[in-house]
């Protein structure tokens, strides 16, 4: 989703549009990502709240599992805080213990 109209005067300022750009699409992945792969967990914690299941539990806590380790890389590449990584994987956590 480059323009073709860069507004920078000089060739850093066209390099920064550029790299912001590259960033922001990086960015947006990992976060979408995250949201997508908690609400996923989250089906996955309300499935064995109503079955007790053993078998819905590991699935649950493999969800968890991916969702902590895109969260950890995303925070590696600083596109989280590492105190907003600490919270999300705390929160979702203690869903999986109430269940």
């Amino acid at each position: 989703r480059i323009k073709n109209i860069l507004m920078a005067n000089n060739k850093s300022g066209k390099k920064r549009i550029l790299i912001n750009e590259r960033n922001r699409v990086e960015n947006r992945y990992y976060k979408s990502s995250v949201r997508t792969l908690t609400k996923m967990f989250l089906q996955d914690v309300e499935v064995y709240k109503t079955s007790q299941d053993p078998k819905d539990k590991t699935t649950a806590q493999n969800s968890l599992s991916s969702v902590y380790s895109l969260i950890d890389k995303g925070t590696k590449r600083n596109v989280f805080p590492k105190n907003t990584a600490a919270r999300k994987k705390s929160k979702l956590a203690a869903k999986l213990k109430v269940a």
